[in-house]
């Protein structure tokens, strides 16, 4: 009996100029985006990759799961090694470590799974060669039943958008990028609406938005053009430093509530300026009742 031995990659890249929006440090987005280029690498060295995959086999790739730990600062310009582990067919572990001086100094911790969906109207419907698919999860007709959200708090914010054709894959369904970068927007939105935008509480406290954690989550398929209805609600406050949030989104079909993306991100505050530069923000009484509901700074 032989056992399968799964290939690890490694590849060199630089986060994009687009995610430096705060001097020159790169919002979580992008630390995603790095994850998702670095497992699409993998497929092209060992599998067919995603357009032959698509174009030969009908099979669309999608990542279903990404989460992702932030242990370092990544800024414009860095160098970032990317490791990808694969722990089974479909699951894998990356790593993300960027070169400073002569010091490799590790910036990301993640998980990722990714699904093969059947496309109902494939371009090509050859068979994948055996090598291949024991190394690929088995294909499945749709994205479903990968879990799904708890019910929303009724204080929760909310926030509908039209899902465009640019945040989706296979002239279909909505891809986890996508979902991405909802959780970016509404989390601005959400920091807005309780009178703690990103603008105000750099001009005043001078805090500086940190993330250390996020986990991106697709459900099932909302399809080009869905009216995607978001939810965002904070859980928990962590150490009087952090939010712990979750995002939910949904699509309304036939009368029915269909949760299609879940995502958590734990967020909080570096101090930019004075004594305290550098060190997490205290989130003091006024800021977590507007946080959590309770009232407005």
């Amino acid at each position: 009996m032989t056992t399968l031995v799964l290939p690890v990659t490694e590849s060199v890249r630089r986060p994009r100029f687009e995610g430096a929006n705060i001097r020159t440090w790169i919002g979580f987005k992008h630390f995603m985006y790095l994850v998702e280029e670095a497992v699409l690498d993998w497929l092209r060295e060992h599998t067919p990759g995603a357009r032959a995959l698509y174009l030969e086999h009908g099979l669309g790739v999608e990542i279903v799961d990404s989460s992702v730990l932030l242990p370092a600062v990544l800024e414009i310009d860095d160098e970032v090694r990317a490791r990808v582990t694969p722990t089974a067919p479909g699951r894998f572990t990356v790593t993300l470590h960027a070169t400073r001086g002569d010091r490799a100094v590790s910036v990301l911790r993640g998980k990722v799974t990714i699904a093969l969906v059947r496309e109902s109207e494939p371009p090509g419907s050859a068979p994948l060669p055996a090598e291949v698919g024991a190394l690929l999860p088995e294909p499945v007709t749709r994205l479903d039943g990968v879990g799904a959200p708890t019910d929303v708090p009724a204080d929760a914010f909310s926030w509908s958008w039209r899902a465009p054709y640019f945040y989706c894959h296979f002239s279909d369904r909505v891809q986890h990028s996508g979902y991405v970068r909802a959780l970016e927007e509404v989390v601005d939105r959400f920091l807005a609406d309780r009178g703690l935008s990103v603008g105000l509480l750099l001009r005043e406290p001078g805090w500086i938005p940190v993330v250390s954690r996020a986990r991106v989550r697709v459900l099932a398929a909302a399809h080009m053009e869905e009216v995607v209805h978001t939810t965002f609600v904070v859980d928990d406050i962590v150490r009087d430093t952090m939010f712990d949030a979750r995002m939910d989104c949904f699509v309304e079909r036939d009368g029915e509530r269909v949760p299609v993306a879940t995502a958590r991100i734990l967020h909080g505050y570096a101090v930019s300026r004075g004594p305290a530069a550098g060190a997490l923000a205290t989130l003091d009484g006024a800021v977590v009742a507007a946080l959590t509901g309770a009232g407005t700074p």
